[in-house]
């Protein structure tokens, strides 16, 4: 790269770090080009993706006293953006696309092929099918699969043979969504943090329903819980005029 066109790189870099309230930092390793180019797009005019070479990046942070440099990623990408952080984090992990599951490709889930014609012709493929664990026949003059077939069970690695044979399906099976390393807004926050996002609702939940539990159990009034305690209060007069009734 020439030498003045590092340097207008490096000052859009430090305008956009002190422009900014909020930086993201992205692995873009084995991030397919297109599939970024869609999540880029989705993202809309939420946030300014940037792409940079690592030591530009680097030196950008040191000028303007971005405290990052130990936590970028070896292929970084930067998302810049005055969302808080965890509202980013949840928008770009919703962001999630199916492609052609290359060799490598770690199964997140278990990959199955249902029952049913195909495009493909008579002839090799019918082997390689077979070679994955399909039950394949011809039907119609086009190969049909026989029956559904678990070819791939989560967390074990897709073979050449498999991907080539997923792909001549037109089966999409592996998941592509963004590689959050961290989020930056004066204080850093590792993914691990910025996971709980998603586990939020849930505790919230299960909070609210202790609390109310012990409220309830002390007979303290509250907005949330006076409904259930007038109910209380009635069953137990009911209960006592029952009683002096006897």
């Amino acid at each position: 790269m020439p030498l003045e066109e590092k340097k207008t790189q490096l000052e859009d870099l430090k305008k956009l770090f002190n422009r900014y309230k909020v930086i993201c930092l992205v692995d873009m390793l084995k991030m397919p080009t297109k599939q970024m180019q869609i999540i880029k797009k989705s993202l809309g005019g939420k946030v300014l993706v940037k792409f940079s070479k690592k030591s530009l990046v680097e030196f950008a942070m040191k000028e303007t006293g971005k405290d990052l440099i130990g936590n970028l990623p070896k292929q970084p990408a930067l998302i810049f953006s005055d969302l808080d952080p965890f509202t980013l984090f949840k928008e770009i992990d919703n962001l999630r696309f199916k492609t052609y599951a290359k060799e490598g490709y770690v199964a997140t889930e278990n990959i199955e092929v249902k029952p049913g014609p195909t495009e493909l012709l008579p002839g090799p493929a019918i082997s390689e099918l077979q070679k994955v664990g399909l039950t394949a026949g011809v039907e119609g003059g086009k190969i049909a699969i026989k029956k559904p077939s678990t070819v791939l069970k989560k967390g074990q690695i897709v073979t050449k043979e498999l991907s080539g044979v997923l792909r001549k399906l037109k089966l999409q099976v592996a998941e592509i969504t963004l590689n959050v390393d961290a989020i930056f807004d004066g204080i850093l926050y590792k993914k691990d943090t910025l996971e709980l996002v998603k586990q939020y609702p849930s505790k919230m939940k299960e909070y609210f329903k202790q609390a109310l539990n012990l409220s309830l159990s002390i007979n303290y009034p509250t907005k949330e819980n006076i409904k259930y305690l007038l109910v209380k209060a009635y069953q137990r007069v009911k209960a006592l005029e029952k009683k002096i009734g006897e």
